[in-house]
């Protein structure tokens, strides 16, 4: 178990009797864990190698019980972790050790879906794909689609900001999302944005997306629906080497052509996913980029004939144009099924969530293939290569004493790289415990202090997912490898957290 929290910055006195019962008064019958056994599910998310296990473990089925569970814990001053489907891969919904792991699970309804306004209202515990599904009737469909979209909670997503294999044309969460609403930790319900284009005063739906569930708990989602493109194209370009793959994302971009999704993988991951899924790669390319156009069917088959001659030009030694739609579900069956096809190959992977300009994706490859070395860990890339989100999956033995410690300082290293050529540390997995430190080096001493004061004016007793996202001033002095100076502490009327 990794030691994540810092007790002298998130320390929390809690009578667990007293919680106990004031839970089982505020929630339904079998809505409330307090055993190891039953509780041991809720111990970690995706960073399965993060694990906490939380004092009791709420599961409400309604928004009464949401306000009732949040209302006890802010009397009580009991720190709340909220989770979705538990798909994080940041460590974002690891429970706090003297807190309640706050569980929306149970609500996964689809609440309405407007076909002529083109827009779906649902629970936060309702799956990314659920949305497109129910949707598809009427022609329409929910457009960002992570890779864990079939498992993955649209309440999590806007925690996150998840992003997907299609964001280079059609946007993460925060572009797709028109309204929220949400508990406050004093159990106030409000909602924040509109049906409408906009709405007036701040723009505190941008603030709640991506925000980790710092600031309130989501019940309830109206997301952006799409209408089907009415014809795709995919493709696949292999490469003989990694830098000029990097090269050709950066060209396609420049020539004016903005694929629905751009994707790229390396070697390794191309021989994994093809083991697992026989995708129809080319095993034997340095790396190979997946490429998707969708629109009108007369320009798309234009706009196809100067993509496969571009990548030509960029150096591409093998285009394969899907000839049946079976084909291009083939194609991305195997990007989609990238990471599971890397656990087959090694005992552990630990993926990495960075994000860098266009331009510098080749030299980034190169210096990570250098850090991979130094470390001496094997390095995975398969990411979402048109908008810069990188990521690499470093292949470890967790049975190794020593190994997962030396594979996060690995991680460390390529996030700061990612923030040294002009990047920023997440792209849409979040910051959660995973990235903490690393935010040191992105932001400086006032942007630090700014983010608490967002924090407190939410959630002035610090008790949402404490610990999380935003480092203290004193955490980074103490990390010594950012902008801080003298490590000063944020100003006094400013709760720490």
């Amino acid at each position: 178990m990794v030691s994540v929290y810092r007790q002298e910055d998130h320390a929390f006195e809690v009578d667990r009797e007293a919680l106990i019962q004031g839970l089982r008064e505020a929630l339904a019958a079998d809505n409330l864990l307090i055993d190891d056994e039953s509780m041991r599910p809720f111990e970690c998310d995706g960073l399965s190698a993060y694990r906490q296990m939380p004092l009791v473990v709420a599961l409400p089925s309604s928004i009464e019980e949401v306000q009732a569970v949040l209302r006890l814990c802010s009397r009580l001053r009991v720190p709340v972790v909220a989770r979705g489907a538990g798909t994080s891969l940041s460590a974002g919904a690891l429970p706090h050790p003297q807190g309640v792991l706050l569980s929306l699970s149970r609500f996964n309804q689809i609440l309405s879906i407007d076909d002529r306004r083109r827009l779906a209202k649902v629970q936060p515990g309702v799956r990314n794909l659920a949305i497109s599904e129910a949707a598809a009737p009427y022609g329409l469909y929910y457009a960002p689609d992570p890779s864990s979209q079939i498992t993955c909670s649209i309440g999590g997503n806007v925690a996150e900001n998840a992003g997907g294999v299609h964001c280079l044309k059609y946007g993460l969460t925060v572009h797709n999302v028109l309204s929220v609403t949400m508990v406050t930790m004093e159990g106030e319900l409000v909602t924040l944005g509109s049906e409408a284009l906009d709405s007036p005063g701040y723009d505190l739906m941008a603030a709640i997306t991506g925000s980790e569930g710092m600031l309130g708990v989501i019940v309830d989602v109206t997301v952006k629906l799409l209408p089907q493109p009415p014809a795709r194209e995919v493709l696949l370009a292999g490469f003989a080497d990694v830098e000029t793959a990097g090269n050709a994302v950066a060209g396609i971009i420049a020539a004016g052509i903005i694929p629905g999704g751009l994707e790229m993988m390396d070697n390794p991951a191309i021989r994994a996913a093809e083991d697992f899924v026989h995708a129809g790669y080319p095993v034997d390319a340095a790396a190979i980029l997946i490429c998707e156009l969708d629109g009108n069917p007369v320009e798309l088959q234009d706009q196809l004939d100067k993509l496969c001659a571009l990548l030509e030009r960029l150096g591409s030694n093998d285009i394969r144009v899907a000839k049946t739609p079976e084909e291009q579900a083939s194609f991305w069956a195997g990007r989609k099924a990238a990471f599971p096809a890397v656990g087959r190959i090694s005992p552990d992977y630990y993926c990495i969530d960075g994000t860098i300009p266009r331009k510098r994706l080749a030299e980034v490859l190169r210096r990570m293939q250098e850090l991979s070395e130094e470390y001496g860990q094997r390095v995975v890339n398969v990411f979402h290569a048109g908008d810069g989100n990188l990521h690499p999956l470093v292949l470890y033995d967790g049975n190794v004493p020593g190994e997962f410690d030396r594979t996060e300082e690995l991680g460390g290293k390529i996030l700061e790289l990612c923030v040294e050529v002009g990047g920023t540390v997440t792209g849409e997995h979040g910051v959660g415990m995973e990235k903490i430190n690393q935010m040191c080096v992105q932001f400086p001493e006032a942007e630090i202090t700014q983010f608490h004061a967002l924090k407190a004016a939410f959630d002035p007793q610090g008790l949402l997912n404490p610990g999380k996202a935003i480092p203290t001033l004193s955490r980074c002095a103490e990390f010594g490898a950012m902008h801080v100076h003298g490590g000063q502490l944020p100003h006094p009327d400013i709760p720490r957290f």
